[in-house]
């Protein structure tokens, strides 16, 4: 396994000054207390940051609302958890007997987190310098273009597209609470959009699905109300 963990390094070019950091990034909760979940909420700022960089020299010509669409596509779960495939993640994970054998180190869902809590390792191991050379080189190769805006929109971005149209703060989420053993958990979240006073709740098998959830949720109000 530590000849594995070297390739890991290798792959993704930066040796751990802290391993701790990498064994912690690659650790499901259900496996140990000392898990990735904080790591993956400080990779996925991280991310969205190195991201925005990324798209404004990129994409120079490109509005803000246009910009945030090309992001969102890029750091949704589908392109995360097809990066975290080409770094060879599934094999790497510790995970929990339970969700081992219910398939957890395919789940894209966790291999997504996985990679975000790897952002955040690096960035807490070697500072952003680091993690936003990390990012640029794991997009290093995708196709990255305008046109990227038309892919079909998830709850969380069209809730951001259309608070950003109104001139409204972008939407805060937060986890309120988690039910079930640590392989099936299940985390509510709250979705507030504190200009409007508005507050929903969803529910999901992770963070992000939660999220998304409470994002929908959000939505179905607005639309409700006549947005």
């Amino acid at each position: 396994m530590r000849d594995a963990r070297l390739a890991l390094q290798q792959r993704l070019q930066h040796v751990f000054s802290n391993p701790d950091l990498l064994e912690r990034a690659l650790t499901h909760r259900s496996y140990s207390s000392d898990h990735y979940e904080r790591l993956e909420f400080l990779g996925d700022s991280v991310l969205n940051l190195a991201v925005a960089h990324l798209l404004y020299v990129r994409l120079g010509g490109l509005p803000e609302g246009d910009l945030s669409r090309v992001r969102a596509n890029l750091v949704k779960q589908d392109t995360l958890h097809q990066l975290a495939l080409k770094l060879q993640l599934p094999e790497l994970m510790r995970l929990g007997e339970g969700e081992l054998r219910s398939g957890g180190a395919k789940r894209p869902s966790i291999l997504a987190d996985v990679l975000e809590a790897l952002i955040g390792a690096v960035y807490l191991d070697a500072g952003y310098a680091q993690a936003q050379a990390l990012v640029q080189r794991l997009f290093q190769d995708v196709d990255i273009t305008p046109s990227m805006q038309a892919t079909a929109k998830d709850p969380k971005t069209a809730l951001q597209e259309w608070l950003q149209g109104r001139k409204l703060k972008l939407p805060v989420y937060k986890v309120v609470g988690t039910t079930g053993a640590a392989h099936q958990q299940s985390f509510d979240v709250e979705c507030t959009v504190s200009e409007l006073r508005l507050v929903e709740r969803g529910i999901g098998g992770s963070r992000r699905a939660g999220e998304q959830a409470a994002a929908a949720a959000m939505l179905q109000t607005l639309m409700a109300k006549g947005g």
